[in-house]
């Protein structure tokens, strides 16, 4: 497949990250962003346990620092309200006052909304670099750090009602992911909820690869998942109950405001859906077939609620 160049290269660069049309991007800060995501991702794979939040902390503090337009060229016009944006959230987490623990905030869009609604919320960053101004002053709203991972090292254990991530997942350390699980379950009160949001491996890759047409990511995304892989981990993590969350529209409302419902079998039908495409071979044919199965719900955005078991279970 022919790599784009020149405009092609820019404006597939452009939509990927939303940027501002009045925004200056040339093909040789688009190929600069390409170099050093990938060099950032091999020191991002190739750390050790030991060592990894400070390798992450400081590879993501190079990324926003080296690449400054990523956060200031960003055209928040080409985005709905946090109102419509994450109304589907507010959906599963239901009514406030709830104790909220963000993973990976970034600019603190989705938690700062929630705690405008009276949910008692913290957010968190893995780098001190980003978030925290984000953050600032906001009423019910804590900011903290953490890796990520371990989080009952950071936070009380059985302390919050709802855990959330938000496109974060996909930046872990793949060796990682059952233990940012169980680190999640540990911080989670009897009967409270982790809703994650990723995007679906088979439909990517959603990185910087994107931009330049590569079958796999290579950029820091280090791994994308399907349903089957983040169910199975959840479950090696101690989660029992394992729901996807199906994303409607009202049609009755005249403002189409979406409304969403955790459900079993909803999980069972994306996986029977998986299972059914990986019988076909890895080819074009395969990406057109995946595509073609958002017509019967197959989601390019994996939406799951990881639940606690109850005081008694």
């Amino acid at each position: 497949m022919k790599e784009p160049r020149g405009q092609e290269l820019i404006n597939r660069y452009r939509r990927n990250y939303k940027i501002a049309a009045d925004a200056v991007v040339t093909e040789a800060m688009v190929l600069t962003h390409w170099d050093l995501e990938r060099r950032l991702t091999r020191e991002l794979l190739t750390s050790k346990p030991a060592d990894r939040w400070q390798v992450f902390e400081r590879c993501y503090s190079t990324l926003y620092t080296e690449l400054a337009w990523l956060n200031e060229s960003v055209d928040s016009r080409l985005q709905s309200p946090p109102n419509q944006r994450y109304a589907n959230w507010l959906d599963v987490i239901g009514s406030s006052p709830r104790r909220i623990y963000e993973i990976g905030s970034g600019k603190a869009e989705l938690i700062s909304w929630l705690a405008t609604l009276g949910h008692d919320c913290k957010a968190t960053e893995i780098t001190r670099e980003r978030g925290g101004k984000h953050a600032a002053g906001a009423a019910n709203l804590a900011w903290g750090v953490s890796d990520g991972v371990h989080l009952d090292r950071f936070e009380e254990r059985e302390s919050y009602d709802i855990v959330i991530s938000n496109q974060v997942v996909e930046h872990l350390h793949p060796d990682d992911l059952i233990d940012h699980f169980a680190g999640v379950k540990a911080i989670l009160a009897p009967g409270g909820s982790y809703i994650l949001s990723t995007p679906h491996a088979w439909y990517g890759p959603w990185d910087i690869s994107k931009v330049f047409k590569r079958a796999a990511p290579l950029g820091m995304h280090l791994q994308e998942y399907t349903y089957r892989e983040l169910r199975d981990a959840l479950r090696a993590a101690g989660f029992a109950d394992i729901r996807a969350i199906m994303k409607r529209e009202n049609e009755v409302n005249s403002k189409q405001r979406p409304f969403a419902t955790a459900s079993c079998r909803y999980l069972r039908y994306q996986c029977l859906v998986e299972l059914a495409l990986s019988r076909v071979p890895r080819t074009i044919f395969q990406r057109r077939l995946t595509k073609a199965c958002q017509a019967i719900g197959f989601s390019s955005d994996i939406f799951l609620m990881a639940r606690q078991g109850s005081a008694r279970s």
